[in-house]
């Protein structure tokens, strides 16, 4: 009978032989331990945090456009930002039933007003959305439900994730059913309640109609807007009506999937810089700390027990063998520092969200990352300490 040889199973069985090893180094001193645990955790933790705000800060400026309830959306060619809104004519928005497969349309005002804290008297901006009450708007079962109501002039709804510099609308709602406030200097009453969060663009939103949106902003004209959305017919290919939309209509105005439409306002904070560079910079910092911590650990560890490494190298371990003991302690340490990180920092996330009512939360991609680049920062820090375990001489136990 031939033997069959299997290199990688036989390398991951020797690999985890040494892991006894590995964990004996690392448990004599068990002070250092917990000492490199914690600060692998705080390195992981920094980065989380780092990753966290900055996904969150991308995921609150795009959350309102993934939300339109619209197979395409039109919007002005030179649109950038919700930040600088730029609009339309309405007539583009008609064109587009003349084609086929396109099955209604509906449009949406965008405008910023001052709204007044009924209790404070302080005016702060607030975006405001003028929407048709009888179309489509928003995929979010509130505002769907409450869209109707809004054909009463001079009615709103307010967004409970707004900041709560506008006061307590929320908590005024849904005990009273309703509230009157101040907005553009105008008698508005908040009849009802959605949840979209704050975002770059601004610090709270509120839904009113698109008569009621006219009036608050009256230097408004009517046929310009900056959002057109589009129903297509059921079983229409959605990427070849915009197609053909975007070769037909006249190039002032741009058709997108609402996917796509979030990209735009993604790429315009993106390519800000400064945003992407200062959580960037944090992440790199934390991955700095983890490997001065873990390599000083690992250094210290060869150090102390330099005369035992000799000791095996004379009985006839290869240096190949004790630098696998080396990464197995540094592979160990990433595990054990981790979970502390990954804990912590889901608290953290919690606390965060709250505080600055912006959506913040562990995701699955994220983790393994973050794990990933551990095992990456620890196995670095072993390969730097390896140098110390190769000056371990036979020579010097006698």
């Amino acid at each position: 009978m031939y033997a069959i040889n299997y290199p990688l199973p036989i390398t991951i069985m020797k690999w985890l032989k040494k892991i006894p090893l590995a964990w004996h180094q690392l448990m004599k001193e068990k002070t250092r331990l917990l000492v490199a645990i914690a600060g692998i955790g705080f390195a992981d933790m920094l980065i989380f945090i780092q990753l966290g705000f900055n996904d969150s800060l991308y995921d609150s400026a795009t959350q309102t456009q993934s939300l339109l309830q619209a197979d395409l959306v039109m919007i002005n060619r030179q649109f950038e930002s919700l930040s600088t809104l730029q609009s339309f004519s309405r007539e583009r928005l008609y064109q587009t039933l003349a084609y086929n497969g396109v099955s209604s349309v509906s449009s949406i005002y965008i405008g910023r007003g001052e709204w007044k804290n009924p209790a404070t008297r302080i005016d702060r901006t607030i975006l405001i959305w003028g929407i048709e009450p009888n179309a489509p708007s928003f995929a979010v079962p509130e505002i769907q439900q409450n869209a109707k109501r809004l054909q009463l002039l001079n009615t709103a709804l307010f967004d409970r994730a707004s900041r709560p510099e506008y006061g307590a609308i929320a908590e005024t709602v849904e005990k009273q059913g309703s509230v009157e406030v101040q907005l553009n200097r105008q008698n508005i009453r908040t009849i009802g309640l959605f949840r979209i969060g704050a975002s770059f663009a601004a610090d709270g939103n509120a839904i009113v109609s698109d008569s009621t949106f006219l009036k608050l902003l009256p230097e408004r004209k009517s046929n310009q807007i900056e959002i057109g959305l589009i129903q297509l017919k059921p079983g229409t290919n959605s990427e070849s009506v915009k197609a053909q939309l975007t070769a037909n209509l006249p190039n002032d105005v741009r058709v997108m999937t609402p996917k796509e439409f979030a990209e735009v306002e993604k790429y315009y904070w993106e390519s800000q810089g400064a945003i992407g560079f200062i959580f960037g910079l944090g992440v790199v910092v934390g991955i700095i700390v983890g490997i001065v911590i873990v390599y000083q650990i690992l250094y210290t560890d060869v150090a102390n027990h330099l005369p035992e490494y000799a000791t095996l190298k004379a009985m006839g371990y290869s240096d190949r063998y004790l630098l696998g003991v080396l990464i197995q302690e540094s592979l160990i340490l990433a595990i054990l520092g981790y979970i502390p990180g990954f804990l912590i920092s889901l608290g953290l996330y919690q606390i965060a969200a709250a505080a600055i009512l912006m959506p913040i939360g562990m995701k699955v991609e994220r983790a393994i990352f973050v794990l990933a680049i551990t095992f990456i920062m620890c196995s670095l820090s072993g390969a730097i300490a390896m140098q110390k375990l190769r000056s371990a001489d036979p020579a010097d136990v006698f």
